[in-house]
């Protein structure tokens, strides 16, 4: 019983990798799909595995691409007014900055260098920001929107984690300007305090008192601060975020948000409440991220026709944004079995020139890639989704625009890892608009041309497919002339 379950197993791992091997359709050998795994912990944060075991698990199930996605600093403090940063209580977690963003960076380049065939790329999950509501002494203290997580990806330095500017990151004294006002108000205390201490008996007990209150005036006022914000002022909107992105952009990494429509946001966590309800909102609210995650353990329906990514697209589209945004599948996996979920089962598959670091990273920053969520080791390959000219000669895959003259041919190819009667469902989506769904049971062919041309416009075009698993591409722009 164990000997052919092992045989069959293995054929499988090898059916999907040789899929992946065989180019995409559309574009000949200029691209090759590469399956990969990202969010994943090891034991630099909360994982139950070291990056090596990892990779050696990745392989055996027949993928070559990982992204690390410890949490680069997990800290919550709170403190009592008016001395906050002083009377506090701070609970922190194992993450890359505790246990030293150099080892961390030491560990993946150690184990790349063992394995020269697979992708392995450095990331972080970060939590930017919360803020504190209730009192501690009514025992209602509640964390909000601190399960709010961005995926940072390819930073590659030290200094890259170690000066994130999200709370309780460390010193910096970039943001100093934050703590302007209870520095000058301890110097002034200091000031007095060396007047007054040059006096005797009761002026000088005074003086001391107010060296004192200087010295902790400027302590609590936190001047070395890792982030101009705090977690005692309420919401501060999408400005911490768009701190966050943009500092990872100017350090050559990309940034996705991560679960936005998690489902275990509001909980008690000991003593405590967190609080963060589900936040697709931010797709729309926040820019300079590269995109988000659009498969993942919880139900989603941003990606439904017309629903929040379609509006942020459109609106890229008609010039009010300046990117795109792009959909990846993410797996927030810990241990296998955690959550019921195993390692390979919320592939993305990239869409690359060369299998290299870079590769991936372009695949990543310009949309080349695709997200599956299955039952590993099942697996559907998107062999084409192309958007074409109707003689097919000027075309288009995930991440192109390209320019029509006439009305398009759109081309979608699948193909399973397992022979299945299980039928599929296959929705064409049209800035928005749901144009087709077809079904059938895979392998499918799909060659349609939609009659739509308005001179001047730029659309995109989508698709989706449900029934042996979920896949969802990337966008395909098309401008008309």
């Amino acid at each position: 019983m164990g000997k052919p379950f092992k045989i069959k197993k293995c054929l499988l791992i090898l059916s999907i990798i040789a899929l992946l091997l065989l180019p995409v359709a559309s574009q000949g050998a200029s691209y090759q799909q590469v399956a990969g795994l990202i969010d994943l912990r090891s034991t630099f944060s909360d994982g139950a595995y070291d990056i090596e075991t990892l990779v050696k698990m990745a392989k055996a199930r027949g993928f070559e691409v990982l992204v690390i996605n410890d949490h680069d600093r997990v800290a919550m403090e709170y403190g009592v007014p008016p001395f906050r940063n002083i009377l506090r209580k701070r609970v922190e977690l194992p993450s890359i900055n505790k246990n030293g963003a150099k080892a961390y960076l030491d560990s993946i380049k150690r184990v790349q260098e063992k394995y020269p065939d697979m992708v392995i790329i450095p990331g972080s999950e970060t939590a930017a920001f919360y803020y504190w509501t209730g009192s501690y002494f009514k025992k209602n203290i509640t964390a909000h929107n601190h399960e709010r997580r961005i995926l940072t990806i390819g930073m590659e330095e030290p200094e890259d984690y170690e000066n994130l500017p999200i709370l309780h990151n460390g010193s910096s004294t970039k943001y100093m300007r934050a703590a302007v006002f209870g520095v000058l108000l301890g110097l002034v205390f200091i000031l007095v305090s060396f007047f007054l201490v040059r006096k005797r008996g009761f002026y000088r007990a005074c003086g001391v008192i107010s060296l004192i209150l200087g010295v902790v005036f400027i302590i609590n006022s936190n001047p070395f601060r890792s982030s101009p914000f705090d977690q005692y002022h309420g919401d501060q909107g999408m400005a911490p975020y768009r701190l966050l992105t943009d500092y990872v952009n100017s350090r050559g990494g990309l940034t996705f948000w991560n679960y936005p429509e998690t489902n275990s946001g509001v909980r008690k966590m000991g003593p405590i409440m967190v609080d963060t309800p589900p936040y697709p909102e931010v797709l729309e609210e926040s820019e300079g991220y590269t995109g988000f995650a659009a498969l993942y353990g919880d139900n989603i329906t941003v990606t439904e026709p017309g629903n929040i990514w379609d509006r942020v697209l459109t609106a890229y589209c008609k010039g009010v944004r300046n990117r795109p945004v792009w959909g990846i599948s993410t797996a927030d996996f810990h241990k296998e079995g955690g959550a019921g979920e195993k390692l390979g089962n919320f592939p993305t598959v990239f869409l690359v020139r060369e299998k290299s670091r870079k590769g991936v990273m372009e695949a990543l920053k310009n949309g080349k890639m695709y997200a599956y969520r299955g039952g590993y080791p099942q697996f559907v390959r998107l062999d084409e989704f192309s958007v074409c000219s109707p003689d097919g000669k000027n075309e288009g895959i995930s991440g192109d625009e390209i320019v029509l003259k006439e009305s398009p041919r759109i081309r979608i190819s699948l193909s399973a890892s397992e022979i299945s009667e299980k039928k599929v469902k296959v929705r064409l989506i049209r800035s928005g608009e749901l144009v087709k769904t077809f079904e059938g049971t895979l392998p499918m062919q799909i060659d349609y041309e939609d009659k739509y041309f308005q001179p001047g416009e730029k659309v995109f075009y989508r698709m989706d497919m449900r029934g042996c698993g979920t896949l969802v591409s990337n966008p395909i722009f098309v401008r008309f002339e």
